[in-house]
C-alpha cells in the first residue's frame, strides 16, 4: 500500500510539473487588456474611431441594471457609441429603470430599450437576445463597425470601450473579450470565485487563446467587442443558439474560420455586479454548465472526476497519511506537490487582491468542484440540466 500512495503522489506532483511547464504558463495570470499608461501611444495610430454598438440582454435586472447602463453611457468613447438593451420579458421593471437611467443622464438618444420576443424553439434566452438586439443595430446610422456583446450585470470602467476598440484596431482582431473581475466580497465568493477564474484559464489558457497557430479558442461572455463583419462571416450568432457555454462557442466560430483572430484577457477595472453570497448560488453557476463541458460524456465525466482527484486530492491524503503511517516519502511528495499547486494560484489570488492563505485551500475547493461537476450530470439524467432565470432547456442526450 506505501507503494501505491507514493506513486500516486508522484504522478500527482509530476502533472502539476506538466501543467506549469507545458499548459500555456495558464497560471501567470498576465493576459491584460492595455492599461492607460499605454493607452495614448497607441491610439495615435488610429485614423479614426470605428461606430461600435453594445448589445445588452436584460431579464429581471432591475437591482444592478442602472450601474451598468451608467458605466456604459459615460464611456469616454470619441466615436459613435449607441447601446441597445433587449428586455427579454422582464416582470421587475427592467425595461422602465434602463429608460428612466438615460433619461437621468440626458442621453436618450444614445439608449434603444427593446422588448424582447418569444424564445423560439432551438435558442437559448441570452442568445436569442442578443439576436434581436444584433438585428436592430443593423438599423442605426451609421451602421456599427462592431458590437460590444455585454451581460447586464457588468460595469465597465469608463476607458473600456476606448481600450477594446484600440485592441482590436492595432492588432488587428475580430473579436477581443475580457474575463471580468467577478464579485469576490463574501466568504464564498472569495473561497471560490478566484478558482472559477483559475480553473477556466487552465482550461482554455489564454496565451493559447490568443495565439493563431494555436486550435483552443475561448471568450468571456460577460464582455466581447466582435466585428461586424466577422460575425457575418461566420453566418450570425444564430450559429451558436443552442450553446449553453456561448462565449466560447463564439469564439471558436470566429477563430475556426481560420482567418479570424481573436484575444482574451483579463482587466480588474472591469467587474460583475452580480453576487454570489452563499455557496448555494456559486454551485447553481457551475452545475447549470459543467456537465455540458463534457459534452454530456459519462465516459469523460468519470475521467474528470479520476483526474481531479488525483490532481487536487492525492497530494493532502498522501501527506496526511503518510504522517499517520509513518511514510516520509508519501509526505514529502505529497507537501511539495500541495506547494506547487499553491504557488500556481497565488497570481489569480493577487488579482483579486485576497490572503495568499487561500491558495492551500485549492485540494478543498477541486473536491468541491467536482461535486458540482457530477451534481451537473445528475441534474442532466433527471431532465434538469441548463436552468437558468426561470427556463430549463432541452438539452441532447
Amino acid at each position: 500500500m506505501d507503494e501505491v500512495w507514493l506513486g500516486l503522489t508522484l504522478i500527482s506532483l509530476g502533472i502539476w510539473i506538466g501543467l506549469i511547464c507545458f499548459r500555456g504558463q495558464f497560471w501567470q495570470a498576465d493576459q491584460r487588456l492595455d492599461s492607460l499608461d499605454s493607452l495614448d501611444s497607441k491610439e495615435n495610430h488610429l485614423q479614426e474611431w470605428s461606430a461600435v454598438c453594445a448589445v445588452v440582454p436584460a431579464r429581471n435586472e432591475a437591482e444592478v441594471i442602472a450601474q451598468t447602463l451608467r458605466s456604459l453611457l459615460n464611456q469616454n468613447y470619441p466615436g459613435q457609441f449607441t447601446v441597445i438593451l433587449v428586455d427579454d420579458q422582464s416582470s421587475d421593471g427592467t425595461g422602465a429603470i434602463a429608460t428612466q437611467t438615460a433619461q437621468a443622464l440626458g442621453k436618450e438618444s444614445q439608449l434603444k430599450v427593446i422588448s424582447g420576443e418569444p424564445l423560439p424553439p432551438s435558442w437559448t434566452g441570452k442568445l436569442w437576445a442578443l439576436e434581436q438586439g444584433i438585428q436592430s443595430a443593423q438599423g442605426l446610422n451609421p451602421a456599427p463597425d462592431y458590437l460590444l456583446l455585454t451581460d447586464a450585470d457588468i460595469h465597465h470602467d469608463l476607458t473600456n470601450l476606448r481600450r477594446l476598440v484600440t485592441k482590436a484596431e492595432t492588432e488587428t482582431l475580430d473579436l477581443v473579450s475580457l474575463m471580468v473581475l467577478l464579485r469576490c466580497q463574501s466568504f464564498w465568493e472569495q473561497f471560490l470565485i478566484p478558482s472559477f477564474v483559475f480553473f477556466f484559464q487552465k482550461l482554455y489558457p489564454f496565451r493559447w487563446v490568443n495565439n493563431p497557430q494555436k486550435a483552443t479558442a475561448a471568450a468571456a461572455g460577460g464582455c466581447i467587442l466582435i466585428r461586424q463583419t466577422a460575425l457575418n462571416q461566420i453566418g450570425g450568432i444564430q450559429v451558436v443558439r443552442q450553446a449553453l457555454i456561448d462565449d466560447c462557442a463564439l469564439g471558436q466560430a470566429v477563430k475556426s474560420t481560420g482567418k479570424g483572430r481573436i484575444w482574451l484577457g483579463l482587466s480588474p477595472l472591469v467587474h460583475s455586479l452580480r453576487s454570489y453570497a452563499s455557496l448555494e448560488t456559486i454551485w447553481e453557476m457551475v452545475a447549470r454548465t459543467a456537465y455540458t463541458q463534457l459534452s454530456y460524456s459519462s465516459w469523460q465525466l468519470v475521467g474528470t472526476v479520476i483526474a481531479m482527484s488525483l490532481i487536487y486530492l492525492v497530494p493532502v491524503l498522501g501527506a496526511i497519511g503518510g504522517a499517520l503511517i509513518g511514510n516520509w516519502a508519501v509526505v514529502t511528495a505529497g507537501i511539495l506537490t500541495w506547494l506547487l499547486m499553491a504557488l500556481t494560484y497565488l497570481p489569480t489570488l493577487r488579482l483579486y487582491q485576497i490572503s495568499p492563505l487561500w491558495a492551500f485551500s485549492l485540494p478543498l475547493i477541486g473536491g468541491l468542484y467536482t461535486l458540482m461537476t457530477i451534481d451537473s450530470a445528475r441534474r442532466h439524467w433527471r431532465g434538469q440540466g441548463g436552468a437558468w432565470k426561470g427556463r430549463v432547456y432541452s438539452i441532447p442526450d
